[in-house]
């Protein structure tokens, strides 16, 4: 049976936006406020911006228009009643489309007289930071700059989020009349014009967003990292810039592309940019995408070619779930939330009660990394939060018929216990479900077997062996502490881990395995480790990578 939230910290959103109307209920209570758990979304298909160009000039928002609102207004009221959400946690947002609206104040009128909710109005400068907030929601960290795309405007502002804090541009944000469905008439337009006015629209966007980028003050902190190797990184969000970011992922050199979640997907300036999408891929077969952005996408692809014109240093686009909905609830959280990460956050309610005690067991499974080394570093270490997050799943999948452990725990991220968590990467979601699945034995079924190497292909093979290794030390762990209890005292296995040289002269893993004084049988698991670092089981099988791992028992736990 499902957990009841507690009412009291409920809260029921409205996003009246251009391109569509989203409703939500969210649940901010601790300890999962950060990853903004969501217990209840629609969506109403209305475009308010739309509705006002529908005879080719600028109209008052139509009656029958204002009707569909209102009558889905009404049907979210029932909801949140259902919910027990408060009236007093409820909030309508508009922007743009209301904002510019000829009949605005009648329309906000009859909406507050008839749903008893007071309609709020943001200004543009507050659109572009509560967006801004709600990218900032869907990392862990970032740094660079952030471009909103509504149907109305596009918003752009630079960002650097670490630790809960959250920089913006003191200017706020540049709103531009570019939005997917402002363009894409500016475009009908155009074509309309002549052959050279799309040109010249083009330039002109390239002019004014260099502009922006100009205005916006860019600190240091972003600007150097344009004249080194990593370069610009640009975060979107906005329906728009997630339709092309799903276009991507069908077009990715990874086919099928394993994760469907647009949050958190990133690509590099090359695979961005519209000559590297196929027109095959675009279409509203396509998942992710509807018949509404499929008839955008030509003016989103016209943006970024302008956007990509501008931004010389650009190398790295990530994509954003977070938008107004997110930045709202986000900026109402105290900075002693926001910094939590949220893949700790996520998964701590499966935390068992010896956590701290089972991630330094594990720890002591790996071995640290030598600078001296040629070997990649393995995740697990370079980011805690990785480590922390599979202790918290340790014996989560153990209620399940054992045939399915493997396969429930590879898919746990995309579409088990983790799958809805708010602002994890593509990369951490793929090496958390990889080490998982190592942990209950790695063994799928046939129809996850695909699913399986796409993962591997995401994170590479080096990455690939080391969740792979972390998963089987994990279930060594596992197996000896099923109920998560460590009791002082009462060690059941230790570990010693390092690094060695094998008979042959090669670089191998090298791992003390230690064992109570009266178990006198050796486990599986020992040699399941073992047989981790044999060529046959190498990612990539003979001539794929891994490391060999040479395993000792030792018996020196318990009473003597």
């Amino acid at each position: 049976m499902a957990a009841v939230p507690n009412q009291q910290y409920l809260q029921a959103l409205v996003d009246m936006g251009s391109n569509g109307i989203r409703f939500s209920i969210s649940d901010l209570s601790p300890p999962t406020a950060r990853v903004l758990p969501t217990i209840y979304q629609d969506r109403c298909g209305v475009s308010l911006y739309d509705a006002q160009y529908s005879t080719g000039k600028k109209a008052a928002i139509p009656d029958n228009i204002i009707k569909e609102v209102l009558a889905a207004l009404l049907r979210f009221k029932t909801t949140c009643r259902d919910f027990g959400v408060a009236d007093q946690n409820v909030r309508i947002v508009a922007t743009e489309a209301t904002r510019e609206a000829i009949n605005s104040v009648e329309y906000r009128q009859l909406l507050e007289t008839r749903t008893g909710w007071r309609v709020e109005m943001l200004a543009k400068e507050e659109e572009g930071r509560i967006g801004a907030m709600g990218v900032a929601s869907s990392f862990s960290s970032l740094k660079g700059l952030v471009m909103d795309l509504g149907g109305g405007s596009v918003q752009l502002t630079w960002m650097i989020a670490m630790e809960g804090e959250v920089q913006t541009s003191p200017q706020g944000s540049v709103s531009l009349p570019y939005g997917a469905a402002a363009l894409t008439r500016l475009l009908a337009e155009a074509e309309t014009s002549g052959s050279r006015a799309a040109s010249q629209l083009q330039q002109e966007m390239t002019a004014k967003f260099k502009q922006a980028i100009k205005d916006l003050q860019i600190p240091s902190a972003i600007t150097h990292a344009t004249k080194n190797e990593d370069g610009l990184t640009l975060y979107l969000s906005g329906g728009g810039f997630r339709g092309w970011g799903y276009i991507l992922m069908v077009s990715h050199e990874i086919q099928p592309y394993p994760i469907p979640l647009i949050n958190g997907f990133q690509v590099f300036k090359s695979s961005f940019l519209p000559k590297a999408v196929a027109e095959s891929s675009i279409n509203n077969s396509t998942f992710g995408i509807s018949s509404r952005r499929a008839s955008q996408v030509p003016a989103v692809s016209f943006l970024i070619t302008a956007l990509t014109n501008a931004l010389p240093s650009l190398t790295t686009i990530r994509f954003a779930q977070g938008g107004l909905r997110e930045g709202l609830l986000f900026s109402s959280l105290p900075v002693s939330i926001r910094r939590k990460h949220p893949l700790i956050t996520a998964t701590i309610p499966h935390a068992p009660p010896s956590t701290d005690a089972l991630l330094q067991l594990l720890k002591s499974g790996i071995p640290s990394p030598r600078h001296d080394l040629k070997i990649p570093k393995p995740a697990f270490l370079t980011d805690p939060a990785l480590l922390i997050a599979l202790v918290h799943l340790l014996n989560t999948h153990s209620p399940l018929p054992k045939d399915i452990r493997a396969v429930a725990a590879v898919r746990s991220t995309t579409s088990g216990v983790v799958a809805s968590a708010h602002g994890l990467a593509h990369e951490d979601r793929a090496l958390l479900a990889l080490a998982l699945c190592e942990r209950w034995d790695g063994e799928v079924s046939p129809s996850d077997t695909v699913f399986h190497s796409k993962l591997q292909e995401l994170v590479g093979k080096e990455q690939s062996w080391w969740a792979r290794y972390v998963g089987r030390v994990a279930q060594a762990v596992g197996e000896c502490y099923p109920a998560g209890i460590v009791r002082d005292g009462e060690e059941r296995i230790g570990f010693n881990a390092g690094w060695g040289v094998d008979k042959k002269g090669e670089r191998c893993v090298e791992v003390q395995v230690r064992l109570r004084r009266d178990d006198e049988v050796i486990p599986s698991f020992v040699g399941d480790l073992e047989k981790v670092g044999k060529k046959k089981n190498w990612i990539g099988g003979r001539d794929g990578w891994g490391i060999k791992v040479e395993v000792e028992v030792v018996r020196d736990l318990g009473k003597t």
